[in-house]
């Protein structure tokens, strides 16, 4: 995230900031923020930089890609055609959702709006649909409950678990999202199919606001 003025640049430091000194020289990449990418990635979790945080040691991720790229028009894609399975009949059969759709869990506190996404993600077992669950601005605790039962009923083997909890900085909360997509976008690129689920995106609008604030 970059606010080009007249005579300074402001720029948000997704690492270790204690490290920073007021005249140290910056320089200019010329590159995208980029993130790990492939199926390296399916059974772990990772921050929104797509570092391991589960303690499983480094991943060997073969490609990268940029979190920020110029999605395909409508002409490019193609029509949806088949559907994703949830789990849950009353939206399966009366509301069903299309591989390449988009849709949105709204609700109150507590009403099972996360419960429901973990849901739709563990029955994608014999579907072959990667998942990749992007836990933005979430407590520790509940996070690793997420992790738990996806262990528990065998579907962390085919998922991605981002991360960028409560207690991380705004500028993680807010490339999260762009993470995880760019994450799923790999198996689209392949000619398969990927279920990425952000919850929630609520957070990610707060952090965005933070930073925003920052940077002006």
């Amino acid at each position: 995230a970059l606010n080009l003025e007249r005579d300074s640049v402001g720029a948000v430091v997704l690492g270790d900031f204690l490290k920073l000194q007021e005249g140290q020289k910056a320089y200019c990449t010329g590159r995208i923020l980029e993130v790990p990418v492939g199926p390296e990635l399916l059974g772990r979790v990772v921050d929104a930089l797509g570092n391991p945080i589960d303690g499983k040691g480094p991943i060997d991720a073969k490609m990268t890609d940029k979190v920020e790229k110029i999605a395909p028009g409508v002409i490019d894609r193609q029509s949806v055609d088949q559907p994703v399975m949830t789990g849950y009949k009353a939206v399966d059969t009366m509301i069903p959702i299309g591989r390449g759709q988009r849709e949105l869990i709204i609700g109150d506190r507590q009403t099972g709006k996360t419960a429901m996404a973990i849901d739709a993600i563990i029955a994608q077992k014999s579907s072959g649909i990667k998942c990749v669950y992007v836990a933005i601005g979430q407590k520790r605790s509940t996070i690793a409950n997420v992790v738990r039962k996806l262990e528990q009923t065998g579907a962390l083997e085919y998922t991605t678990v981002v991360v960028a909890s409560a207690s991380e900085p705004a500028a993680l909360q807010y490339i999260a999202p762009y993470s995880g997509c760019t994450m799923g976008e790999y198996f689209r690129d392949r000619g398969e199919d990927a279920l990425i689920v952000f919850d929630d995106l609520s957070k990610q609008a707060v952090a965005y606001r933070q930073i925003s604030l920052l940077l002006r």
